[in-house]
């Protein structure tokens, strides 16, 4: 039995399940740095920017991100992570093809879906998804990871010192 990161499989969660690519990000980033920068994860990652990218009709960056993550992840087996990750790769390849076009605007938006393989990781995504609530609505900026926490704590620096300002 494989042994999958917890981040991982609400990665999958987020993307099969909600189409939430905001969250997917947010998750997998976490796990990317967490594993030294991995490949593989960063182009699961750019997946799912780009899904994002383009469902909000940023065409450009959305074809980007699509188009870096063939380039990482094209190396890789068919199979990778228990999921079927040629099938992945070659629905993202005519997203691309689609996206390339002279008239992107034209393009009908479509959500993409993983593919699960491993019996193992399917029992691990059923039981996880009982706990893992969708984002209703989907969020839109950060809320976990090294950036919010830096954010966070600025805005608490900012506010303590206003406090100040008035108290004096």
């Amino acid at each position: 039995m494989n042994s999958y990161e917890p981040l991982y499989i609400d990665y999958l969660i987020y993307f099969n399940r909600d189409q939430d690519y905001f969250e997917c990000h947010e998750v997998l980033e976490e796990l990317w740095l967490e594993r030294n920068r991995d490949p593989l994860y960063k182009g699961l990652l750019q997946i799912a920017v780009g899904l994002y990218h383009y469902r909000n009709r940023n065409f450009r960056g959305g074809l980007m991100m699509l188009q870096s993550s063939l380039e990482l992840l094209e190396s890789y087996p068919n199979s990778s992570l228990g999921i079927r990750l040629g099938d992945l790769i070659t629905d993202v390849r005519e997203l691309v093809r689609d996206l390339q076009g002279n008239e992107p605007e034209t393009i009908r938006y479509r959500d993409l879906s993983i593919t699960i393989e491993d019996r193992a990781l399917i029992e691990l995504i059923q039981i996880r998804s009982l706990e893992l609530t969708p984002n209703v609505p989907q969020r839109r900026s950060p809320t976990r990871g090294r950036i919010y926490e830096e954010k966070m704590k600025a805005l608490q620096q900012n506010q303590v010192h206003e406090h100040q300002e008035k108290r004096s």
